[in-house]
């Protein structure tokens, strides 16, 4: 019989691609959870935990890909701590709770978020320690497979010639990590689960600096010559030209979908000059991970962006 895992957040772009990865094992059948009604989904409210109890009453195994905002995090980690469910538990946490740190962190790091976001992500790891099978999964930046943060974003900022070169600016480390192989980690942590809670960061070895990202993307997109954007045009996208972009962005959405520009918060910008590299190694030895190579994955989302294009 196969096992069945409770996918919760399954319309999300992890839980999007856990589910499909899950239903091509020969091991386990997902059962995709989401608040909003669907084809082929369990309408689950994961902040609830009656809601919640009830789609884990008849399942073997919980993969917790809950989003949104900093509340509705930490209000789906209380509900499914409450239901203290004595089944494996793979619950997606952040980079983020290492807040502002550099050099080279591994998962004895202190916890020290400093967004609204990261600091929900702290308070969920910390809510759920007491299950008894629980593995936490910190990925850096999801890319690939479409991924619209780390992928289709930054390709259409690199087209658009809003993004490219940041000298300085983007020095820091990217912590890319392919959606296959989150995926991969998953999957390896729902067959292996952790006796106790334990936490496992995500990132490829040896990931590139921004720079090295952003140039070698335009180049694959071809958005040449690529662009240098120096210090007081970035200070103008992400200081002046975000927060209007983003007032744009919501009064379009609630015009019926008009399209804007994205912004480039300051948090990205920041981001953009952190010099943390996530250390993997743990990850590595326990799931045996392969890293999928960047400049490859890159080709492939290149490629993706110009189907989509002539549609």
């Amino acid at each position: 019989m196969k096992a069945r895992i409770l996918v919760l957040g399954a319309t999300g772009f992890v839980g999007r691609h856990l589910v499909k990865a899950l239903s091509r094992t020969e091991w386990a059948e997902p059962v995709a959870a989401s608040r909003r009604e669907g084809s082929g989904l369990r309408r689950v409210d994961a902040a609830n935990p009656a809601s919640l109890a009830a789609a884990l009453a008849d399942v073997h195994g919980v993969v917790n890909c809950v989003a949104g905002a900093p509340a509705t995090i930490v209000a789906n980690a209380r509900a499914l701590a409450a239901r203290g469910a004595p089944l494996p538990v793979v619950h997606f946490s952040s980079m983020a709770v290492y807040g502002a740190a550099e050099g080279r962190i591994d998962e004895a790091a202190a916890l020290d978020a400093v967004s609204p976001y990261g600091h929900a992500k702290v308070e969920s790891e910390r809510l759920l320690a007491a299950l008894p099978a629980l593995t936490i999964l910190r990925p850096g930046c999801i890319y690939g497979g479409g991924s619209p943060q780390w992928s289709a974003r930054i390709a259409q900022l690199l087209c658009a010639r809003r993004l490219g070169d940041l000298g300085a600016a983007g020095d820091g480390c990217s912590n890319l990590v392919h959606i296959d192989d989150v995926v991969q980690a998953a999957l390896a942590a729902l067959r292996t689960p952790a006796s106790g809670a334990q936490a496992y960061n995500l990132a490829m070895a040896e990931a590139p600096r921004w720079n090295e990202y952003f140039v070698a993307y335009a180049r694959i997109l071809g958005a040449t010559p690529v662009e240098r954007i120096g210090a007081r045009r970035l200070a103008l996208e992400t200081k002046l030209w975000a927060p209007a972009l983003k007032i744009a962005g919501i009064a379009g959405r609630k015009l019926g979908g008009v399209k804007v520009p994205p912004p480039l918060p300051p948090s990205l910008a920041r981001l953009w000059q952190q010099d943390i590299r996530l250390d993997a190694r743990r990850a590595e030895q326990a799931f045996g991970m392969t890293w999928t190579p960047w400049r490859v994955a890159l080709q492939a989302e290149a490629f993706m962006a110009a189907s989509s294009r002539a549609d």
